[in-house]
């Protein structure tokens, strides 16, 4: 296991090259593996989630060529065979779906952590359409048995993107129309991608809806990933300096923590707008954010991933905090929630869990610690930017990062 140590910053002014979109990644490598024809993705995010992806494709029988952060990926009919998910939940939702409504014997299965994750929620609606999948007590490993399936209205309990995404996917191949209700809090880049592919493909603010499709290959360009644009975003808020971060993806389902971190004072601009269905632009920040933050159930779920970090920055703004809402973040890579908590208070925070939230009263100067992330990366990313802010810290098993961000503590995002 390795470690990195983060010393404390006195000031931030840098310009950041983050990563490519991971989520939208992987879906393009699953959309383009089962596409008719060969789709040509360009600036492939790099990180373990997406090799995943991409080994899971080619067991299937797609082929798939990369040099660099390109990829040319040739369909194929899949065909059932073993598939190692690795640690991306992302992948392994989408190919249950998916794989439900093909024909063949699919076992799918990944790492510890990856065990540990619930796949009840997608199997149980796929069930109902007619899906034959055993798992253990709903969670990996699995065995799909594809066949026939049922079309279906469906509405989600909790707004998941890849829940959705699973049932949309599963509607490709299924007797009649898949519509999922109750998703209007939820990424929209399966729908956008389905319709760029050719699928009869229908979305509003709370529904989605996919009717029995062809997909036909596309090539695409994968934008910044919003999500890793938090970390340098939320450093330069901390120390109250300067940064821009390049060619990110602005998909107004990626931004609720911009529009929260706007209504807390922060000085936020987009700059050198490229518009589409995934538009992009430079991210410019300045100054710091004055205010404490609300972080409810209503917004939770359009910003699940920048929990952690905006906690991080919590710390560094005067005056309580508070997120509620977000018992989703149990059920990630690590407990969220107790994982943020113990990371941030072994660095000197106030900080405390509660059932579906953390409270942070900020103002207190942090100092050097010592911090486990449990294996998490946007607990490792987290806490290296409350580190950067503070004291410093010493971050084990720091090559967690490589699941979305490899190159974290190499590009002068935070060290």
């Amino acid at each position: 296991m390795s470690f990195v140590t983060v010393k404390s910053l006195s000031h931030y002014d840098r310009t950041v090259f983050c990563p490519a979109d991971k989520s939208i990644s992987v879906r393009a490598v699953i959309l383009a593996a089962y596409a008719q024809g060969e789709s040509v993705i360009k600036n492939l995010s790099l990180c373990d989630d997406v090799y995943s992806a991409i080994d899971c494709v080619r067991r299937l029988g797609a082929s798939v060529e990369t040099v660099g952060s390109e990829a040319r990926i040739v369909g194929a009919r899949f065909s059932g065979c073993k598939l190692d998910c690795g640690n991306s939940a992302t992948t392994a939702r989408l190919l249950i779906g998916l794989l439900s409504g093909l024909n063949g014997v699919y076992e799918l299965d990944g790492d510890e952590s990856l065990r540990s994750r619930p796949m009840r929620r997608v199997i149980e609606p796929l069930a109902a359409m007619g899906a034959n999948i055993r798992s253990d007590d709903g969670r990996l490993p699995v065995k799909v048995v594809g066949g026939a399936l049922r079309g279906c209205d469906y509405t989600l309990p909790v707004p998941s993107a890849q829940v959705k995404s699973a049932l949309l996917l599963a509607g490709l191949n299924a007797s009649s129309a898949v519509t999922v209700g109750n998703c209007g809090a939820t990424r929209n880049h399966t729908e956008n991608m389905l319709a760029a592919m050719g699928a009869s493909v229908r979305a509003s603010d709370n529904e989605a809806c996919v009717a029995p499709s062809v997909l036909h290959a596309a090539d695409l360009t994968v934008p910044g990933d919003a999500s890793s644009a938090a970390y340098p975003i939320c450093l330069a808020l901390a120390l109250r300096g300067r940064c821009t971060v390049k060619n990110v993806g602005i998909n107004e389902t990626r931004t609720a923590y911009i529009a929260l971190l706007r209504s807390v004072g922060a000085d936020i601009e987009y700059k050198n707008v490229v518009t589409g269905a995934e538009p992009t632009a430079d991210i410019c920040v300045s100054g710091g954010a004055s205010r404490p933050f609300v972080i409810d159930e209503n917004l939770a779920p359009r910003l699940i991933d920048e929990i952690p970090v905006l906690c991080a920055l919590a710390c560094f703004i005067n005056g309580k905090s508070v997120v509620r809402g977000a018992g989703e973040l149990r059920f990630k890579e690590s407990d969220r929630i107790k994982a943020t908590v113990q990371a941030l208070r072994a660095l000197g925070a106030d900080i405390a869990e509660t059932d579906d939230g953390i409270v942070v009263c900020g103002g207190k100067k942090l100092g050097f610690g010592t911090v486990d992330p449990h294996g998490d990366h946007r607990i490792a990313m987290s806490a290296a930017v409350a580190a950067a802010s503070g004291g410093g810290a010493r971050i084990t098993g720091s090559e967690c990062v490589s699941v979305s961000y490899p190159d974290f503590f190499k590009t002068g995002a935070v060290l």
